[in-house]
């Protein structure tokens, strides 16, 4: 399964934008019940894309994230390449179209 870095002030999302070039947010709160049946799932899936650092933020800790990237639920999930956002999925998640996009963006950066 995937190695999750949890995420607990702006400065460690920031850091970890600038620190990884293929970046992954995963912003959840812990009453969310979709949340905790989603983590699970992603990491599974980005086992399959090692280049790819996953990072989880727990939305009650570090509010602030909600204004930084435009967030209105939980959960969400932001791929990120040098920094720049480039896929962004909410609420009811369907890997299978998931699996799809981050598979084209993975191989689009892979051929750079």
């Amino acid at each position: 399964m995937k190695k999750l870095e949890e995420l607990t002030s702006m400065n460690m999302i920031e850091d970890f934008l600038k620190n990884h070039e293929l970046s992954f947010l995963y912003v959840s709160r812990e009453d969310c019940g979709v949340c905790h049946a989603v983590l699970p799932r992603l990491r599974e899936l980005l086992d399959k894309f090692p280049l790819i650092h996953l990072g989880h933020i727990n939305a009650y800790d570090v509010e602030e994230v909600a204004a930084k990237f435009s967030i209105f639920t939980v959960p969400v999930l932001l791929l990120f390449i040098d920094g720049k956002e480039v896929l962004r999925e909410a609420r009811f998640v369907h890997f299978d179209e998931l699996e799809k996009r981050l598979e084209k963006i993975y191989k689009m950066y892979n051929q750079q």
